[in-house]
């Protein structure tokens, strides 16, 4: 007999809705905002990369530091930060035990050297989508709604839409029989061109499959439209941010506008913030984004879309 919930669960999964799945790991889920909020703030841990990979902080406590430090409740791993560990169960059982004593959702993983999901080759492509298999298991375990991965491939522009789409939908089918998204980030490459993305979206076709629309990742391409290209196909959202002005507007990215952009689409999950600026420190940098976006939340819900 199954239970409303576990009714619930299966049907969120079926759609690909991340706002609705229970994060089966943390036992927390990935809800909606609260009444009167547009969306919700997360932590990506490349927020904290020098801290981690300096040994200040271990990957163990990014939930509490996430909690405790910031406020927030919601993180978004980088996988090289635990790579050897995608099949430890016990250091997944550790990690799922932290993030519900300090009541964190473990949101997704961003997954990062595990080969070109759209190489020429096609049994390097086939080892490519094999490789990110232990990420979507470690995902299902720590209740993640979604793996981020890239699209990296080379040949002509619409050569690489049809590679990247070969390997991205490959990997989808793998990510669906566990209710694990696949997502894609503007991260260099074609991939940072919002047109081209987005093609490779509607190529795929498939409801697991989806995009992470960075702020800052877009290069020649202009960020505005980027986002406005990628947000229909958005489950999940990267608000990048390098330094601030004495008003606490992020310096180079207009942050109501790029938020108007994404509630507009109808987005309601969380933004995760991700600091990469070194003029501030990693913790202030982070607690500036948050007070943009937590300013920014405010001023659009009161129907204000222009920087103060």
């Amino acid at each position: 007999m199954l239970t409303r919930r576990d009714l619930l669960h299966r049907v969120a999964g079926a759609l690909g809705l991340p706002a609705i799945v229970r994060a089966a790991g943390s036992g927390l889920a990935s809800q909606p905002p609260s009444p009167g909020l547009l969306f919700r703030i997360s932590l990506a841990q490349w927020s904290l990369h020098r801290t981690i990979k300096s040994g200040k902080l271990d990957h163990l406590d990014f939930a509490r530091v996430t909690r405790e430090d910031y406020g927030l409740e919601a993180v978004e791993y980088v996988n090289s930060f635990f790579k050897d560990r995608a099949a430890d169960a016990a250091y997944l059982a550790d990690m799922n035990r932290r993030a519900k004593d300090h009541g964190v959702a473990q949101h997704l993983i961003m997954c990062d050297g595990e080969g070109r999901l759209g190489d020429p080759d096609g049994e390097t492509r086939r080892q490519a989508v094999e490789n990110h298999r232990k990420w979507l298991d470690a995902a299902k375990t720590l209740g993640c709604v979604s793996i981020r991965v890239n699209a990296a491939s080379e040949g002509s522009f619409e050569e690489q839409q049809k590679l990247a789409a070969d390997g991205l939908r490959r990997l989808c089918e793998l990510g669906a029989a566990l209710g694990i998204n696949v997502i894609v980030e503007n991260h260099g490459g074609l991939s940072s061109n919002g047109q081209w993305l987005a093609g490779v979206m509607k190529m795929v076709g498939h409801p697991r499959c989806g995009t992470l629309p960075d702020f800052g990742n877009f290069y020649e391409y202009d960020r505005y439209q980027g986002v406005a290209d990628l947000m229909p196909f958005a489950k999940a959202v990267s608000a990048k941010s390098h330094d601030f002005d004495e008003k606490g507007n992020e310096s180079a990215k207009d942050y109501h506008r790029l938020m108007k952009t994404v509630t507009d689409a109808g987005y309601r999950s969380w933004v995760g913030i991700e600091y990469e600026g070194d003029r501030l420190s990693e913790p202030e940098g982070i607690m500036a984004t948050k007070r943009l976006l937590e300013r920014v939340r405010s001023d659009l819900a009161a129907g204000k879309g222009a920087q103060l």
